[in-house]
């Protein structure tokens, strides 16, 4: 690997100012190494969105300098964008973990994507470029197979850690903290490190005592029990497992992507009794307390398994009185409302509740709190630092503790979607911005749904939508018959007959008007409609529908 020829610079293409959507790009002259491809999950105001990810455009611009893409881990948010990003950039091979290629496989397979360039890598591998080194260190996260990605460059090392925590008692492996701590010996030149939690103090809880208190809860009752937990902790759903195992009971899944979820871990050894999971036909012969229900829609998730068994409209469960319903989950910021929602409906069923917290540790982040941020620091001693994955105020307190930790703020960078880093000669600083924001993908429809679409869904989900059907014969300039208007969303026609009588004799003065001046054009035509019509609906109702004309030409023919 040459060594200080040229400069090497470091982009974020998603996860900088937000949780999620994570793409992070090392260029070194015409070589081109991605960290993750995630997706982000829509806000409820982005309305009929189901994913958004990266603008990648800049990788669409340098696609011929592509070496490959590394996965640090099997989650969303690190991989739920690769089967998009296969559909606009060229990528010569995927580096992931077993259980990373696992996933992507299952996702590439799920919307009939081709790709056979995906190579499998462990701790121990190495991947050599002309400029590039990279190498693998064990981290500890909610899922197996979780990876900090070191790489060489002729400028340092950049020292990028995925998702990580620090579990002394871990149910998975422990993190390699000597390999960390021979790098940081080595000198590191830069560290990109996970801000999820940089705003809880102290250390995050150990998995194992998550495995301790579900299992007393599994232990202790004497019912059937219902747990919801994130489809993606291969380790809890691993525990949960064992759980049952020793207690007697046995597990129906429900939830597609737990039913992935479990696959997975049982064609990869983490769940080696394959026996313990039953359909609902062997459960009906099963007493209750030997029946433990592993779901999704921990999140309240209007579609997921634990929210239509709460609502009743389940195929295959119904509720029973002395059910137990644990969340073994903590709610994501935005789902609050959600899963309330769903734990209201589930008490009024008569069933008990368990959730998460200080008196009940069901549930533990796999994101490093404040503690376990600084011994990242002080194992890994960068010169400089860029905090990553996580919203700004995160950012800014992991910066704030790098400080805490020896590395000054003027060695800290702050960054957005799109920012770039330069390291050279003299050190590390900010270079040129690149495009990059939100995509939205809307079904199979990836890019097609602008701000624009978005806002007019939200106007019709507001204030619904009238249309008008014009019959004009352009030839004689006449409005042959009186405009049709129909609503959705806006008014019952049948009940506001006024108001739309008013409404049809607007759209009749606007139009004869428009038509007696010269020259007619059908696209003035329309919006003058819109630009008049909008003013006299929101006088008389205070509301705003997209109105949308409909207008026919007409040419009636002369007969004797």
């Amino acid at each position: 690997m040459k060594k200080n020829d040229g400069f090497t610079s470091v982009i974020a293409l998603g996860g900088l100012g937000e949780v999620g959507k994570n793409m992070y790009v090392f260029t070194h002259k015409d070589e081109i190494f991605i960290i993750d491809a995630g997706v982000m999950f829509p806000e409820s105001d982005l309305l009929g969105i189901d994913y958004v990810i990266q603008d990648v455009t800049y990788l669409k611009q340098n696609e011929d300098k592509i070496k490959g893409l590394i996965i640090t881990h099997g989650h969303e948010d690190h991989i739920g964008g690769i089967s998009f990003l296969l559909q606009n950039v060229n990528i010569p091979v995927i580096y992931g973990a077993q259980t990373s290629v696992d996933l992507i496989k299952r996702k590439l397979d799920d919307r009939q994507i081709v790709y056979n360039n995906l190579e499998v890598v462990t701790e121990e591998t190495i991947i050599k470029s002309k400029y590039f080194k990279v190498e693998f260190i064990t981290t500890t996260h909610s899922i197996p197979d979780s990876f900090c990605i070191v790489l060489h460059t002729p400028n340092g090392i950049i020292v990028q850690t995925g998702d990580f925590k620090f579990d002394l008692t871990p149910i998975g492996p422990m993190a390699n903290l000597q390999k960390m701590a021979k790098f940081g010996a080595t000198g590191v030149k830069l560290l990109m490190s996970d801000s999820t939690n940089a705003l809880s103090p102290g250390f995050s809880n150990s998995e194992s005592v998550v495995d301790d208190a579900l299992a007393d809860i599994v232990n202790g009752y004497n019912g059937r029990i219902i747990i919801a937990t994130f489809a993606s902790n291969i380790f809890r759903v691993k525990h949960i497992v064992e759980t049952c195992r020793k207690n007697n009971r046995k597990i129906l899944v429900f939830g597609r992507s737990m039913e992935s979820t479990t696959q997975t871990a049982i064609n990869n050894g983490l769940i080696k009794d394959k026996t313990i999971f039953i359909d609902n036909n062997t459960a009906k012969s099963l007493k209750k307390n030997e029946i433990c229900i592993l779901c999704t829609g921990s999140q309240g998730e209007p579609l997921a398994a634990l929210s239509r068994i709460a609502q009743g409209t389940h195929k295959q469960i119904s509720l029973l009185p002395d059910d137990l319903v644990v969340f073994s989950s903590n709610p994501i910021p935005g789902n609050a409302a959600s899963i309330n929602r769903v734990i209201n409906k589930l008490y009024l069923k008569g069933v008990r509740v368990v959730t998460n917290s200080e008196f009940s540790d069901i549930h533990t982040s796999g994101h490093a709190k404040q503690e376990e941020l600084k011994l990242m620091l002080r194992l890994i001693k960068p010169e400089y630092f860029m905090p990553m994955h996580g919203e700004y105020r995160m950012l800014k307190q992991h910066a704030e503790l790098a400080e805490s930790c020896g590395i000054p703020l003027s060695k800290s960078f702050i960054m957005s979607n799109g920012d770039s880093l330069i390291l050279d000669n003299n050190g590390v600083h900010r270079g040129p911005s690149v495009q990059a924001g939100d995509v939205y993908v809307d079904g199979s429809r990836i890019g097609e749904v602008g701000s624009i679409v978005i806002k007019d869904r939200k106007l019709m989900s507001k204030d619904g939508i009238l249309i008008t059907i014009l019959n004009i014969n352009p030839l004689t300039r006449k409005l042959l018959i009186k405009p049709n208007v129909t609503t959705r969303g806006f008014v019952l026609v049948n009940e506001n007959e006024e108001l739309i009588s008013k409404i049809e004799k607007k759209i009749s003065e606007i139009v004869n008007k428009a038509l007696q001046s010269a020259p007619y054009s059908y696209t003035d035509l329309r919006n003058q409609i819109i630009l008049e019509l909008h003013p006299f609906i929101s006088n008389l109702t205070g509301r705003h529908p997209i109105v949308l004309p409909v207008i026919m030409e007409i040419r009636e023919s002369k007969t004797d």
